[in-house]
């Protein structure tokens, strides 16, 4: 038997999917390449804007053949286009999908294998699934083993779900109520990944500086609960690298940055979204800050965590966005010099309050000229950034080859892409590279023996 698994989205989604092959894994099914070949397909899915919704809607149906020449053969569609409750209506439009699965929750995919034979097995998975969707202090397999050995890389989600409501945001709408996971479990799994030969974990929720608030044992906590759980997992053994993302700029407490800077497999790289450089359209989206605020935060960053990297999120063609309000953006982006920025075109969303309450009353070619006009910013800028690192000698964790360039490849402390060549295997490796070229969206170095 072979599984395929399709996934779109962000990193949480990466993770799903890979407890979703671990548990398949475990009743004893293969991965295989391509769908097509498959007698299980997983479709994991996106609709934070509206053309992954639309990959996902064209996949699906590209599908529906397959499944009509193999009816035995199980469709599955999970993730955030399913949501916390949209299955009657998913049933309605795919006849031909056979599971619906809410993010984080493979429960029904489990129920309907055990219905299929794989009883045990699958109702251990059953109780893993359902103690990890109320929070309970229980791992499983997260790591698929077909995988294990070429993983160097883990996300680990530590915060389900989202309650900040941002207008524009369907997250909580998808993926429900803020949750956090006891730090028991993730420290189980963290220790898991490691011991399997993971270097790097990466810590994930929707806002991940939100982690722990909810759970009593944080109750009467004087120390930012991640920075407890942070120098938790950076005694773990094996373990080379930590992150964290992706942080709101409202709990970036200082504490939290002063971790950062003080623990040593903690990397310098926060991901802390603006969204937009004009406070009216901050306001709009109900975000919290002010441009002043992040300005400071910024200032922050940069004084207490030396050669810090920063990456923020934009989105252009808000409703009501005039074209003075985003030259506020631009301005912004380029006074603050950020090291990487996720620009993407605002997206009407089913159930936001921005869906319901303003007028999305801008093109979409001139969306894509916002977009596109930030986007040659921020590549001179990097153009700028990645220069000053010539000649230097940097860490690179090696995460793979490229046999198309013919380099292995990894990522710096700052998450700055670097190729080089070199013989033998370096997967997993920490490398010292010298950076012999640079470029906006890479580097290229030698490494040092």
């Amino acid at each position: 038997m072979q599984y395929h698994i399709w996934t779109i989205g962000c990193q949480m989604n990466v993770a799903d999917s890979q407890r979703v092959a671990a548990g398949l894994e475990r009743l004893g099914y293969t991965p295989a390449e391509r769908a097509e070949d498959a007698d299980m397909i997983i479709l994991n899915t996106c609709v934070v804007r509206q053309q992954p919704e639309d990959k996902a809607v064209g996949r699906l149906n590209q599908l529906r053949r397959v499944k009509e020449r193999h009816p035995e053969r199980i469709l599955a569609l999970m993730g955030c286009m399913v949501g916390v409750k949209e299955t009657m209506a998913l049933q309605k439009r795919f006849p031909w999908v056979d599971a619906f699965l809410p993010p984080s929750d493979p429960t029904e995919l489990w129920a309907l294998l055990a219905e299929r034979g794989h009883l045990d097995e699958a109702q251990t998975l059953i109780a893993d699934a359902e103690a990890r969707r109320l929070a309970l202090g229980r791992t499983d397999t997260i790591l698929p083993p077909s995988e294990q050995e070429h993983i160097v890389s883990a996300h680990l989600p530590i915060v389900l779900g989202c309650s900040h409501a941002c207008t524009y945001c369907v997250i909580p709408y998808r993926r429900g109520a803020e949750r956090s996971r006891p730090p028991e479990t993730i420290l189980a799994e963290a220790r898991q990944v490691a011991a399997q030969g993971v270097k790097e974990i990466t810590l994930l929720g929707q806002i991940v500086d939100r982690y722990g608030y909810d759970l009593p044992e944080f109750a009467q906590a004087t120390e930012t609960p991640l920075v407890t759980l942070l120098r938790q997992v950076h005694e773990i053994e094996g373990l080379e690298r930590l992150r964290f993302l992706t942080s709101h700029p409202n709990w970036m407490k200082d504490d939290l940055l002063r971790a950062v800077a003080d623990l040593p497999k903690v990397c310098e790289h926060i991901e802390a979204p603006i969204q937009s450089g004009d406070d009216e359209v901050l306001r709009q989206m109900r975000r919290g800050y002010t441009v002043d605020d992040y300005r400071r935060l910024v200032a922050r960053l940069r004084e207490t965590i030396p050669g810090v990297s920063i990456a923020t999120d934009i989105i252009v063609g808000f409703p009501g966005e005039t074209e003075a309000q985003f030259q506020h953006t631009y301005a912004l982006l380029a006074e603050l010099k950020l090291d990487k920025a996720h620009i993407a075109r605002y997206s009407a969303r089913p159930l936001t309050v921005a869906t319901r309450t303003l007028n999305d009353d801008l093109s979409r070619a001139e969306k894509e000229r916002r977009r596109k006009a930030l986007d040659d910013l921020q590549a001179n800028i990097l153009e700028e950034l990645n220069a000053r690192y010539l000649g230097q000698t940097i860490e690179v964790l090696v995460e793979g080859y490229n046999t198309r360039q013919k380099r292995w490849f990894g990522r710096s402390r700052t998450d700055r892409l670097v190729f080089f060549p070199a013989e033998g295997d370096w997967r997993g490796r920490l490398a010292q590279v010298k950076i012999t070229w640079t470029g906006p969206w890479s580097l290229i170095g030698e490494v040092k023996f």
